[in-house]
């Protein structure tokens, strides 16, 4: 009896459709607007039935942001792996300055970014799938801090670094509006003092 080391065939196939799924929305929402690409096209494309589609992708905008899960690990990762001397707010910023450049570098990042904020479905969709993290933000602040769970100041820090980030990738310069932010965050309002 051999035993399997990686995914199985059943697992490879569902992992491969839904990114064939995605793949074809996202092409034809680039070339085409969000608005005006219906989900049996979409389906066709990737050749498969809607019913399939709608299993893998519950809405329209969840075929956008396809890779939620892995989002919510990296920034718990951030918070839980980071560096010995390095405070939770300084790998939050190292964080999301890494997504903001990370954004900026790469290809076709710009289209992407560009049909989100033009498209008002897709711009509300994505910050209230951004800041569902917050809990789990708020989680990983209070275990790394020693902090209650319920801890105000940790839920603050959540909502704040995950509104900096939103904020940043609707900026005009998201390096500096980033930046601007967890300034204000570790030293206060400068008219403050």
């Amino acid at each position: 009896m051999t035993t399997e080391t990686g995914p199985g065939r059943r697992e490879r196939k569902k992992a491969a459709t839904h990114r064939a799924l995605a793949d074809a929305a996202l092409r034809l929402f680039l070339e085409r607007g969000f608005d005006d690409v219906g989900v049996r096209e979409i389906a066709e494309a990737a050749d498969v039935s809607t019913t399939t589609l709608q299993k893998h992708f519950p809405t329209k905008e969840s075929l956008v942001f396809d890779r939620d899960g892995d989002v919510e690990e990296g920034l718990i990762a951030t918070v839980r792996d980071r560096a010995s001397g390095t405070s939770v707010l300084d790998a939050l910023r190292d964080y999301t300055l890494a997504r903001v450049r990370l954004g900026a570098a790469t290809e076709g990042a710009s289209a992407f970014l560009d049909l989100v904020h033009r498209t008002p479905a897709l711009s509300r969709y994505w910050h209230r799938m951004w800041m569902r993290h917050e809990d789990a933000l708020r989680r990983a602040l209070a275990t790394e801090t020693g902090a209650p769970e319920d801890d105000p100041g940790c839920a603050a820090l959540a909502h704040f670094a995950l509104e900096t980030s939103a904020l940043a990738m609707r900026a005009a310069d998201p390096v500096a509006t980033a930046e601007a932010a967890f300034a204000i965050l570790d030293h206060g309002w400068p008219a403050s003092r």
